[in-house]
Protein backbone atom coordinates (compact mmCIF):
# COMPACT_ATOMS: atom_id res chain seq x y z
CA UNK A 1 0.00 0.00 0.00
CA UNK A 2 1.38 3.39 -0.94
CA UNK A 3 2.64 5.45 1.55
CA UNK A 4 0.40 8.93 2.84
CA UNK A 5 2.68 12.22 2.38
CA UNK A 6 2.54 13.40 6.02
CA UNK A 7 4.46 15.45 8.33
CA UNK A 8 8.72 15.04 8.96
CA UNK A 9 10.05 11.99 10.52
CA UNK A 10 6.17 10.65 10.52
CA UNK A 11 4.68 8.16 8.20
CA UNK A 12 1.68 7.40 7.40
CA UNK A 13 -0.22 4.74 5.40
CA UNK A 14 -3.78 5.38 5.07
CA UNK A 15 -5.30 1.22 5.19
CA UNK A 16 -9.00 2.53 4.49
CA UNK A 17 -10.37 5.89 3.80
CA UNK A 18 -12.51 8.07 1.51
CA UNK A 19 -11.40 6.13 -1.88
CA UNK A 20 -12.65 2.83 -0.43
CA UNK A 21 -16.62 3.89 -0.71
CA UNK A 22 -16.97 3.43 3.38
CA UNK A 23 -18.13 5.79 5.99
CA UNK A 24 -14.78 5.25 8.05
CA UNK A 25 -10.97 5.57 8.28
CA UNK A 26 -8.36 3.69 9.53
CA UNK A 27 -4.14 4.30 9.20
CA UNK A 28 -0.82 3.05 10.46
CA UNK A 29 1.87 5.43 11.37
CA UNK A 30 5.50 5.42 12.38
CA UNK A 31 6.74 8.83 14.37
CA UNK A 32 9.64 9.30 15.14
CA UNK A 33 11.00 10.96 18.00
CA UNK A 34 10.37 14.33 18.41
CA UNK A 35 7.38 14.15 15.21
CA UNK A 36 4.09 14.05 16.26
CA UNK A 37 0.94 15.73 16.12
CA UNK A 38 -0.05 19.55 16.88
CA UNK A 39 -2.88 20.61 19.40
CA UNK A 40 -6.28 20.40 17.03
CA UNK A 41 -9.65 19.12 17.49
CA UNK A 42 -11.65 17.06 15.43
CA UNK A 43 -15.80 17.09 14.76
CA UNK A 44 -15.40 13.72 15.33
CA UNK A 45 -14.47 11.25 17.36
CA UNK A 46 -11.28 9.44 17.27
CA UNK A 47 -9.14 6.57 18.52
CA UNK A 48 -5.30 6.09 18.79
CA UNK A 49 -3.93 2.62 19.57
CA UNK A 50 -0.38 2.34 20.36
CA UNK A 51 1.49 -0.54 19.00
CA UNK A 52 4.89 0.08 20.31
CA UNK A 53 7.09 2.94 21.59
CA UNK A 54 5.79 6.13 23.81
CA UNK A 55 3.96 9.15 23.18
CA UNK A 56 3.63 12.46 25.08
CA UNK A 57 -0.34 13.16 24.71
CA UNK A 58 -2.30 16.27 25.75
CA UNK A 59 -5.90 15.63 25.49
CA UNK A 60 -7.62 18.55 27.14
CA UNK A 61 -5.73 20.22 29.89
CA UNK A 62 -4.40 16.84 31.01
CA UNK A 63 -0.48 15.58 29.88
CA UNK A 64 0.89 12.08 29.95
CA UNK A 65 2.92 9.56 28.71
CA UNK A 66 1.46 6.53 26.81
CA UNK A 67 3.23 3.14 25.61
CA UNK A 68 2.31 0.06 23.92
CA UNK A 69 -0.67 -1.71 24.30
CA UNK A 70 -2.68 1.60 24.95
CA UNK A 71 -5.88 3.09 23.51
CA UNK A 72 -6.59 6.85 23.37
CA UNK A 73 -10.42 7.28 23.09
CA UNK A 74 -10.57 11.16 21.72
CA UNK A 75 -14.15 12.48 21.53
CA UNK A 76 -14.89 14.87 19.02
CA UNK A 77 -13.63 18.64 19.15
CA UNK A 78 -11.18 17.51 23.13
CA UNK A 79 -8.40 19.54 22.07
CA UNK A 80 -5.51 16.82 21.49
CA UNK A 81 -1.59 16.43 19.96
CA UNK A 82 0.59 14.24 21.20
CA UNK A 83 4.55 13.51 20.31
CA UNK A 84 7.07 10.47 20.58
CA UNK A 85 9.05 10.43 23.02
CA UNK A 86 10.62 7.14 23.63
CA UNK A 87 14.04 5.76 22.21
CA UNK A 88 12.34 3.86 19.54
CA UNK A 89 9.59 5.46 16.96
CA UNK A 90 5.77 5.38 18.15
CA UNK A 91 3.71 2.61 15.81
CA UNK A 92 0.02 3.80 16.51
CA UNK A 93 -3.24 3.20 14.63
CA UNK A 94 -5.92 5.93 13.90
CA UNK A 95 -9.25 5.25 13.21
CA UNK A 96 -11.87 7.79 12.54
CA UNK A 97 -15.84 6.83 12.33
CA UNK A 98 -15.81 9.01 9.02
CA UNK A 99 -13.84 9.11 5.70
CA UNK A 100 -11.39 11.99 6.08
CA UNK A 101 -11.80 13.83 9.89
CA UNK A 102 -8.96 16.10 8.37
CA UNK A 103 -11.45 18.13 6.20
CA UNK A 104 -13.13 18.38 9.56
CA UNK A 105 -10.33 19.40 11.68
CA UNK A 106 -9.47 22.83 13.81
CA UNK A 107 -5.76 23.41 14.47
CA UNK A 108 -4.94 25.03 17.76
CA UNK A 109 -1.37 25.28 17.61
CA UNK A 110 0.89 25.00 14.17
CA UNK A 111 -1.18 23.33 11.58
CA UNK A 112 -1.85 20.83 9.05
CA UNK A 113 0.29 18.17 7.73
CA UNK A 114 2.17 19.35 4.93
CA UNK A 115 3.05 16.51 2.23
CA UNK A 116 6.21 15.12 2.80
CA UNK A 117 7.88 12.02 2.06
CA UNK A 118 10.86 10.67 3.54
Amino acid sequence: MPETPWRPNYRKWDWVGPDDGVSLALSYSTVGKGAGAPLHTHEDDELIVILDGVLRVRLGDEVREVGPEHTLVVPARLAHGFTSVGSRDARILGFFPVPDAFERTTYLEGGPAVPHTR
